[in-house]
């Protein structure tokens, strides 16, 4: 337990460095703030002679967010309270063990892949105050993985300049069903294995497991319900027709859901005493005379 508080330590300290350096970027304007959005339309902007779009799509808007390492791409958007990493469309067919994964992990079995590790994705998240629950246990019975809701958006660019977002669910078909998937991810929050040779702690996510469909004991976003990982029975597929071309560069954003804080109960005001009435002379006792 030591050696895994010391290590988060580690990286929160190089998420709150990355903060005080005031490395700055963000979310595009319009998919976030209304107000950001007015402001871009009113800025002057110069006329570029035309360029030819590829699926791509522009550079993003960076303003407003906060990268918190200098080697992948993972902001923090301390506003709305949202971790945002950069990649790319990986696979469009087929069936899923994972939604995203690490680049250069698991691209075979996941529709994006993210310029990330899964440590650094499990650090945002508790940079802007998730907590982690519990991953997902097979023995001696099923227990579905717990945590905090995250929802996961994507936005992205086609070729003809023009903008969407999505949940990323849309692009997740259930086998069964046919129709997107219906379940939201929990961060559940993989976990730790020892090096017995270096004595050094590795984040087990970090092989490929950052957003699962298929449940898994080592991921740091699950599904809360049962999902085997055998491969005749997997739930779910990539819904073809809802995904752009592979390659296409992507932003997914999770946004962890706050939770409402109970309304306060209205405290019932004690009655107030009635002022004790007179007794009429019939209502007093009658008195006995003795014989």
């Amino acid at each position: 337990m030591c050696c895994k508080m010391t290590w988060f330590a580690q990286i929160l300290l190089a998420v709150c460095g990355a903060i005080a350096l005031g490395v700055v970027y963000s979310l595009p304007a319009d998919e976030t703030d209304p107000k950001a959005k007015a402001a871009a339309k009113e800025e002057p902007k110069e006329e570029k002679p035309a360029k030819e779009t590829t699926n791509e799509g522009a550079k993003p808007d960076n303003s407003g967010l906060k990268k918190i390492t200098k080697d992948h791409d993972v902001y923090l958007d301390l506003k709305r309270k949202a971790v945002v990493i950069d990649g790319e469309v990986c696979l469009r067919e087929g069936q899923l063990e994972m939604f995203a994964c690490p680049k250069g992990t698991k691209e075979h079995e996941s529709i994006v892949s993210l310029n990330c590790t899964a440590e650094q994705v499990h650090a945002a998240l508790l940079a802007i105050g998730a907590k982690p629950g519990t991953t997902v246990k097979f023995d001696p019975e099923y227990k579905a993985a717990t945590g905090p809701i995250v929802d996961v958006l994507i936005l992205w660019q086609d070729a003809k300049g023009e903008k969407h977002k999505v949940r990323a669910q849309e692009w997740i078909k259930h086998a069964k069903t046919g129709k997107e998937m219906p379940y939201d991810w929990v961060f559940a929050g993989s976990g730790f294995w020892k090096d017995d040779d270096t004595g050094k702690m590795h984040y087990m996510a970090n092989s490929g497991d950052l957003v699962c469909v298929s449940n898994c004991n080592t991921a740091t976003l699950d599904l809360p319900v049962e999902s085997s990982q055998a491969n005749a029975s997997l739930l779910f597929t990539a819904f073809t027709d809802r995904i752009p071309p592979r390659g296409t560069k992507i932003r997914a954003v999770l946004i962890p859901r706050q939770k409402k804080e109970a309304e306060p109960k209205e405290e019932k005001k004690p009655e107030e005493a009635k002022p004790a009435t007179k007794k009429s002379e019939t209502d007093k006792p009658t008195e006995k005379k003795a014989e």
